[in-house]
């Protein structure tokens, strides 16, 4: 890992530990989303919520102002109410992408039988790899935009191909804002 790369993950571990989020960026926020849309944010944890906020503040201090990206910079990581992590469960996943990657993306595919029943730590890889997708079905249930079902589906795949040139930069710059560029 490069030596920034190891900072920008030591201060999202801080943050994690000691979330607190700015209550005025929050009340700013929140008049991005609609009543359902706040109801599935207010949902997250708070180490979730403030990671979100800070993408959402990242864009907005960029100049950003298109709808459909703050939206989706505050929604991204909703799939992960599907199995809220423990801090140890974090540290793991991230450990083992950075030694040994296509592992990490082999423990985090979804088995043909019920995944809840599995130990942890293969939860963690599992909500790891699947929570864009599972995030995209929640956030189309909350009314979200097609743009933004689609923004946060794709939100780890900043290469994706799609014709529409508008809808790729939109992307990349929700993973640049995502990944501490």
């Amino acid at each position: 890992m490069k030596a920034v790369r190891i900072l920008y993950r030591l201060s999202q571990f801080w943050r994690t530990l000691f979330p607190k989020t700015d209550s005025a960026s929050l009340a700013e926020a929140q008049h991005q989303l609609t009543p359902v849309q706040r109801r599935l944010f207010g949902q997250l944890q708070p180490s979730e919520q403030k990671h979100a906020l800070s993408i959402w503040r990242k864009l907005r201090d960029l100049g950003e102002d298109q709808p459909d990206l703050l939206v989706a910079a505050l929604l991204h990581d909703v799939g992960k109410l599907h199995y809220p992590l423990h801090l140890w469960e974090r540290v793991l996943v991230v450990l083992v992408r950075a030694v040994m990657p296509a592992q990490a993306v082999r423990w985090g595919s979804l088995p043909s039988n019920d995944w809840k029943r599995l130990p942890a730590w293969r939860k963690a890889f599992i909500l790891a790899e699947q929570h864009a997708q599972w995030g995209a079905e929640l956030a189309h249930n909350a009314g979200v935009s097609p743009l933004t079902e689609y923004l946060i589906r794709e939100h780890h795949h900043p290469q994706e191909q799609d014709i529409n040139e508008a809808k790729s930069s939109l992307l990349h710059k929700l993973w640049l804002a995502d990944n501490g560029s």
